[in-house]
This record gives C-alpha cells, sequence and structure tokens, in this order.
C-alpha cells in the first residue's frame, strides 16, 4: 500500500528504553499531546512484555486515532492489529514482511546507505523508509555512519519518490533544513520526552513542521 496523503503526519515519535516513562506511558503521554504516529522500539525485550506493552500501545494509538508501527517485529505487529512494521537491515527481509503483512499494513524499511536505498527502490515494497542519522543520538546501541543534511538530501534522490523520515539526534531547529532535502517528515525519540515536558516539546516540532491532517 501508499500512504494516503490525507494521513500523512509529517512527525513520528520513536518510544525508547532508559527513560523514567514506559513505552506504553511514552505512547499515551505522546498521544495526548497530539503525536498521530507513534512507533514502538522495544530493543532486547523479553517476548513477552514486549508482546503485552505492543497490546497496549495499538489500542492507545487507535483511540487517538494514530498510526502504530511495531519496530523490528512482523509476528508482533500482527498479532496486536498494528497498522504495521519497521524494519532494519538485521530483521526480515522487506519482500517477505509485505507478503506476510498484506497490501493494506504499512511496511516501513531503515535506510543508512546509498546501497540500502537502491535495494529499497529494487524491493519495490516499502511505504516509507527512516534514514539518517542526521547526527549522533544515544537511543541506537549501534549507529550507522553519521549523514549530516547533505547525506539525507542524497539519499533522498536515490530513494525516487518513496517517502522519507529524517532521524538522528533531530531538534526544533533542524525542520527548516530538513524540509529542504526533501524528506516527509522527522522520527524523533529523545527530544520529545525531555525533561517530562512532552505537551511543550511536542508541540514545538508541529509548530515548527505542521500536519496537513491536524490544520485541515
Amino acid at each position: 500500500m501508499a500512504l494516503d496523503p490525507s494521513r500523512r503526519f509529517p512527525l513520528m515519535s520513536i518510544t525508547q528504553n532508559g527513560v523514567a516513562m514506559g513505552h506504553a506511558e511514552q505512547a499515551a503521554r505522546l498521544c495526548a499531546a497530539g503525536v498521530r504516529w507513534i512507533q514502538l522500539r522495544m530493543k532486547d525485550a523479553p517476548r513477552d512484555a514486549w508482546l503485552s506493552t505492543a497490546r497496549e500501545v495499538a489500542a492507545t494509538c487507535r483511540a487517538h486515532g494514530a498510526i502504530c508501527i511495531i519496530n523490528d517485529s512482523v509476528d508482533i505487529a500482527l498479532e496486536v492489529g498494528a497498522d504495521g512494521a519497521h524494519l532494519g537491515r538485521t530483521d526480515l527481509d522487506w519482500t517477505e514482511a509485505r507478503r506476510r503483512l498484506g497490501p493494506d499494513r504499512i511496511l516501513g524499511g531503515t535506510v543508512n546507505y546509498a546501497w540500502e536505498a537502491e535495494r529499497a527502490v529494487k524491493a519495490g515494497c516499502l511505504d516509507y523508509v527512516g534514514v539518517g542519522p542526521l547526527r549522533f543520538t544515544r537511543t541506537k546501541k549501534e549507529l550507522a555512519p553519521l549523514q549530516g543534511f547533505e547525506g539525507i538530501r542524497t539519499l533522498v534522490g536515490i530513494l525516487g519518490g518513496i517517502p522519507a523520515w529524517a532521524i538522528g539526534g533531530i531538534e526544533v531547529a533542524d525542520l527548516p533544513e530538513l524540509r529542504r532535502t526533501g524528506v516527509a517528515g522527522t522520527a524523533v525519540c529523545s527530544a520529545l520526552l525531555r525533561g517530562g515536558a512532552v505537551n511543550e516539546n511536542v508541540r514545538a516540532f508541529l509548530d515548527a513542521w505542521p500536519s496537513e491532517v491536524l490544520s485541515s
């Protein structure tokens, strides 16, 4: 499936480990603050805990009319009725993931290198990709080479129209330049939760890159 432009949300929020709030609470507070795209990322979590949290997050997203994406697992995405899955290079092959998800769920992939962007185009089955990292971030254990704005612009050019969300240490001040790279939006972790001021942080991002949906 292609992402419906009428539901284009430029701000994607990715839950994270190592903060005071659990993943389900993060999703609830982010949705309440106006985020309409949540990606649940629970690296190294036991499957039972992951599945239980995914059910809660999926229900929260449904209640707020938000997109729910499960990072790393097609199985859990299907089991909890999430909107889709996001897979990196070490996860299930994109083509096989599309076969299992079917045409009506969202499939995203990670693109950190030019060859991965070329692979995404060749696969022909992704609805969107995450590109980056823009700069250093502590939210990932294995960080790909930093792209900067020019690197992200190059990857977007190779992708040939596949919608791309930039990721990696992104701040509100980066949004004007990121928009000029051609990305469809930004994927943000820490900056939205910083200081526990979720409402204020989310509003700053939404004001800097307003959603076509929320402003319509």
